[in-house]
């Protein structure tokens, strides 16, 4: 088993959006030991990418279905046989020379002794190591998927403040573990007042918070910031310390291009279905979203008319999750 340490980030080539014309099919598992730890593979020498570090898998073969796909590559691979478990997230991305969707499983139960059966390296992460491995930009993602929040809210304008900080407790009650402070309109005295007791509660029930707009507020408090995407496209050098949760809201591939470029741990793309409050702007549908999807690597929230009960579909096309205010805001 490997004990080589992650490799630097290692650039790799950027897509030419519509160039790609082979499409390939590749499904990998998610392999945990009796300590939680995640297992990574090194791509050897020879292939694409060489020396970058993946979730092991392989191709499907004509006519095989992606259980019985992964359950021979890990076989083959590692010499391991596996019972499937739930789909963990389906990554669509484009490289210079393919179009690849990555499906990605999580393993129930695995048997027999890993060992790299084909020459590569090996190495298992604790989970929140993962990050460090230079990885394919297709295999970022299911990083994300493991270890951030699929659920990103988004707060409403307060009409009263106390109900509005009860809600905002709700949220983190039930479960809510990312959260943007944004309040159109209100008067700055009166959201400064709230911003601050909404880090206190949030600092208690250890929920990563992002605060719209304002950098300079967001480090009086130590918490995030989500920018706008005028705020992301006017922007030359990261506005935060590393440490601090960096994220934008994105319409277009050019906008995702700058966040993934700025350093933004995450970005919001869509809207993906028509609401109100944005009338007269179709959704860009699910279709859309996956097409931006495979430009970049960040982990993307969906957002547009999305409840909770839309992550199953979110996942499916390589998103993180999704944002919302009314999907998520809890009601009295």
């Amino acid at each position: 088993m490997s004990t080589d340490v992650p490799l630097s980030s290692s650039p790799v080539p950027a897509p030419s959006p519509g160039a790609a014309t082979r499409h390939v099919e590749v499904v990998a598992g998610v392999i945990r030991d009796a300590r939680g730890r995640v297992l990574l593979a090194r791509r050897t020498e020879g292939r694409d990418l060489a020396g970058l570090w993946e979730f092991p898998g392989g191709k499907h073969e004509p006519g095989e279905s992606a259980e019985d796909a992964l359950a021979r590559e890990l076989h083959e691979e590692l010499g391991i046989e596996v019972e499937i478990g739930a789909p963990l997230i389906s990554v669509p991305q484009q490289y210079p020379d393919k179009r690849l969707c990555l499906d990605v499983r999580l393993i129930a139960q695995w048997r027999g002794q890993v060992r790299g059966r084909e020459g590569q390296a090996l190495v298992w992460v604790p989970p929140p190591k993962l990050i460090a491995y230079a990885m394919p930009p297709a295999d970022r993602p299911v990083v994300a998927a493991l270890l951030q929040p699929a659920h990103y809210l988004v707060t409403p304008t307060p009409v009263d403040d106390a109900q509005w900080l009860t809600s905002l407790q709700r949220a983190f009650d039930t479960g809510v573990r990312r959260v943007q402070l944004r309040a159109p309109g209100l008067d700055p005295q009166r959201w400064r007042d709230l911003v601050a007791r909404a880090v206190l509660a949030a600092r208690v029930a250890g929920v990563d918070l992002l605060v719209n707009a304002d950098a300079t507020l967001a480090q009086v408090h130590g918490i995030g910031l989500h920018l706008t995407a005028a705020q992301l496209m006017a922007q030359r050098e990261r506005p935060l310390p590393e440490g601090l949760t960096l994220a934008a809201s994105c319409h277009t591939l050019e906008e995702l291009q700058a966040a993934e470029a700025l350093g933004c741990e995450f970005a919001v793309l869509g809207n993906v279905r028509a609401t109100p409050s944005h009338p007269g702007r179709g959704g860009i549908g699910w279709e859309g979203f996956a097409r931006l999807r495979e430009s970049v690597s960040l982990p993307l929230y969906a957002i547009g008319g999305l409840t909770a009960q839309d992550i199953d579909t979110v996942r499916g096309v390589g998103g993180q999750g999704i944002a919302a205010i009314r999907g998520l805001w809890p009601t009295a």
